[in-house]
């Protein structure tokens, strides 16, 4: 039995993922901005839920979620950064504002979430830090500029913390999900007001105002619920794992692309060192 604190446990994969932990016996610290969207699964497993008010851009609530969860189990295994939200604009249409906010929840939130736990896993020599990502880094899709960003620096900051946290035996995965059926596309996604004529064509038809994938996409949140807790509880943890086929898909086809560009100017490339 494992203790887990969950970010963004409202809805979606969030919830999802806390029904399967708690399910399966392991006690859990679930958190949201407005914890009453938690009553049921605190309801159905009493002694085990444990709700806590956290929006990950205060860092009052990160420090009180944390250390109720060391008060009630004894500390924290899992860590696992799902909160976060969807931005749509062209690079030009960005507002200053909405870009800061969107960082302050998608990357610095989740910094300061590990800061937060960190200190008891390195007192432990164990524990699990799971950061939620997506493909969207991978495939750069107009319209997902900021987001991908958002997530790129994420995975950046995942890749130096498993090589500075690993000889502690702490571990580090980064997941990237295609599209799930979530509220992602829905109540999730923010979006510019500022439209300019001249992206209509490439950002056009991905606006918020006009996105038509809710409720359509591929991807079954209770399964990756159950696929992640599976992983996270075995013997073996990748350091980056694919969620649904479109996102092998369209992980496998960028990779490809890139390593033929690579290869096409690799002369010019190596050029450049020293004779």
């Amino acid at each position: 039995m494992t203790t887990w604190l969950i970010t963004g446990c409202s809805s979606g994969l969030g919830k999802d993922l806390a029904q399967d932990v708690l399910r399966r016996g392991h006690n859990a610290v679930i958190t949201a901005r407005h914890p009453d969207s938690l009553k049921d699964l605190v309801k159905a497993y009493p002694g085990k839920a444990l709700p806590q008010a956290l929006d990950v851009t205060n860092r009052d609530q990160i420090t009180t979620a944390v250390h109720a969860a060391e008060t009630q189990f004894g500390g924290i295994n899992v860590l696992v950064n799902n909160a976060g939200y969807g931005y749509r604009a062209a690079i030009e249409e960005g507002d200053e504002a909405d870009v800061a906010a969107l960082f302050a929840t998608n990357v610095f939130g989740p910094v300061s979430v590990m800061k937060a736990v960190l200190p008891g896993m390195r007192k432990r020599r164990a524990g699990t830090i799971v950061n939620i990502s997506s493909v969207a880094p991978r495939i750069a899709s107009p319209g997902s500029g900021y987001y991908s960003a958002s997530k790129l620096a994420l995975e950046g900051i995942s890749a130096t913390l498993r090589k500075e946290v690993t000889p502690l035996g702490i571990k580090v995965m980064v997941v990237q999900p295609g599209a799930f059926r979530t509220n992602f596309a829905g109540r999730s996604l923010h979006g510019s007001e500022t439209v300019i004529a001249d992206y209509d064509s490439t950002v056009g038809p991905r606006r918020k105002a006009v996105d038509k994938t809710s409720g359509k996409e591929l991807g079954d949140p209770i399964k990756a619920a159950h696929v992640l807790v599976d992983v996270i509880t075995g013997q073996k943890l990748p350091d980056n794992l694919l969620l649904g086929s479109d996102a092998v898909t369209w992980a496998t086809n960028a990779i490809k692309a890139e390593i033929q560009e690579i290869e096409k100017w690799k002369a010019v490339s190596t050029s450049t060192d020293r004779s």
